[in-house]
């Protein structure tokens, strides 16, 4: 398959959506390319400890792990799912792993010998939703995480992670909204991105950056809101409320 390219997806968001296509062409060629991973579990194994640290404390302890069981390791080389489950929780810990993490860990395992976590050639044959039905089995491993392994190590086209922060607020930041939208308004927006979501994702992400980086582009004027599952005008009921609060008489800006 070819790769995705910009001119494509301005092509495509040209009419479903102007905002999103007046990002795309300020934010440059699309370059996520998919790393894809040999072995599933080593992957959600290296998911699972990277999980709310650091990456440079997450790169450490993933060195200590894979020493438990490789003396002089390689850079392709990871631990088998039945070295890891016949060990001691005691031993996984000395790695630096968190209860919770050993935890999840041997049940990644455990379902990598049962075959709910398939093999790389298995898993390539599954659609989206399914992959995230049985890796979302194993404990630790939420919707997400398997999102993120479908864009960055599968390479699917059409995966929106809408409970990402990052992602709505990239929505927020490109379609001018006073707040985040919920994953629900992002889920029915989104659905006009297809079959590209995982681009729609990309570039929202890319809006984050670009606001860091002080750089504005320039909106195009919709006719209407009827395009617009979330209005970027008027603050959501709860916040108008809050400002009331806030603001003698009842005024908001």
């Amino acid at each position: 398959m070819p790769a995705l390219t910009r001119r494509r997806l301005l092509a495509h968001f040209h009419d479903s959506d102007p905002l999103l296509a007046a990002l795309v062409s300020a934010a440059g060629p699309y370059r996520l390319r998919p790393a894809p991973c040999a072995s599933p579990f080593r992957h959600l194994a290296e998911a699972i400890i990277s999980q709310q640290i650091s990456g440079q404390a997450a790169a450490a302890i993933q060195r200590r792990f894979i020493g438990l069981f490789l003396e002089e390791p390689q850079a392709e080389d990871f631990p088998q799912p039945a070295d890891v489950l016949q060990s001691s929780a005691t031993r996984l810990r000395s790695a630096g792993l968190s209860s919770a993490k050993v935890a999840a860990v041997q049940d990644l395992a455990a379902q990598t010998l049962a075959g709910v976590v398939p093999d790389t050639d298995t898993l390539l044959a599954l659609d989206d939703q399914t992959i995230i039905d049985r890796l979302t089995v194993v404990r630790g491993i939420g919707p997400w995480t398997v999102q993120m392994m479908l864009m960055f190590q599968l390479g699917r086209p059409d995966v929106l992670p809408v409970a990402d922060y990052g992602v709505r607020n990239g929505f927020r930041i490109a379609y001018g909204l006073r707040r985040l939208p919920t994953p629900g308004e992002l889920r029915s927006h989104g659905e006009r991105w297809a079959p590209y979501r995982s681009a729609a994702a990309w570039y929202l992400w890319r809006a984050v950056d670009l606001e860091r980086q002080g750089i504005l582009w320039p909106r195009p004027a919709l006719a209407g809101s009827r395009r617009k599952s979330v209005n970027p005008r008027r603050p959501a009921p709860r916040d108008v409320a809050a400002a009331r609060r806030r603001r003698p008489g009842g005024r908001t800006r």
